[in-house]
């Protein structure tokens, strides 16, 4: 049914991220599909790297590690923008066409009162996306 699922990924709250990680592999497991990682990262220093290339690097490397442990062909895209915290929808939706994703798989949260005023970034991936867009809570 699906052939290539996208999950975004932040790489500073992996630890928040297992039931849509979880969720992905399975689907994966069962259609046969591609899985690619996404994360959107910047070009100056920051607490995860000092550069887009160690950024890719240690987006592979988690790619590497989930397609290991959930024995399911995987891959890493890091994407680079100028501000990813206001820039990520766009970019996400970007690179969903760009890959060819048919499926995004992403983690979502208990609603706050910021939600109300500001769309939640699987809300406006589902508005937008030509993709289907699976939002797990947990």
């Amino acid at each position: 049914m699906f052939k290539h699922i996208m999950v975004p990924v932040d790489l500073a709250h992996t630890e928040s991220l297992g039931h849509a990680l979880d969720t992905a592999a399975d689907l994966a497991a069962h259609w046969g599909a591609k899985v690619t990682y996404v994360g959107v990262g910047t070009a100056t220093p920051g607490k995860l790297a000092h550069n887009p290339a160690e950024f890719s690097e240690k987006l592979k490397a988690f790619a590497k590690a989930q397609a290991v442990a959930h024995a399911i062909d995987a891959e890493a895209h890091a994407t680079i923008a100028h501000d990813p915290t206001t820039d990520v929808d766009d970019v996400l939706l970007h690179t969903i066409d760009e890959i060819g994703a048919d499926l995004v798989v992403m983690q979502s949260h208990i609603p706050g009162l910021v939600d109300y005023i500001w769309p939640s970034n699987g809300g406006k991936i589902a508005g937008h996306s030509r993709a289907s867009v699976l939002v797990v809570r947990g």
